[in-house]
């Protein structure tokens, strides 16, 4: 299926995992998989999607209300969204599009 047609919070991961592979392979020189650290964040990120009270309707992470991570794994996804943020563009077009638009359209659920 199209990751147009993804509910929202599927399109979330399948991104977040884009960028913290691309974090890792560029950082950490895990060409082939990711490393120890990374593969930790990414299933954190997977578990608070999962447990997120807001669902589908929830807005990308910088514009929720409630920050469900702990300080530890914020910290360390900033990093990785500084990182692969603007490479994204490149290297994921679609990817860069969609996470755009759910930006704009998020926005208006908590408006």
């Amino acid at each position: 299926m199209c990751i147009l047609f993804k509910p929202r919070r599927e399109r979330e991961l399948l991104i977040v995992a884009a960028m913290i592979r691309m974090y890792c392979n560029g950082l950490h020189d895990a060409k082939d998989s990711l490393c120890h650290e990374c593969i930790e964040l990414r299933e954190y990120a997977r578990i608070r999607l999962e447990k997120c009270k807001f669902g589908n309707r929830k807005p990308v992470c910088k514009d929720c209300p409630v920050h469900c991570y702990n300080a530890h794994h914020r910290e360390n996804m900033r990093k990785v969204m500084r990182w692969s943020g603007p490479k994204m563009i490149s290297r994921h077009p679609v990817y860069a599009a969609i996470h755009f638009l759910d930006t704009l359209t998020a926005k208006k659920h908590f408006e």
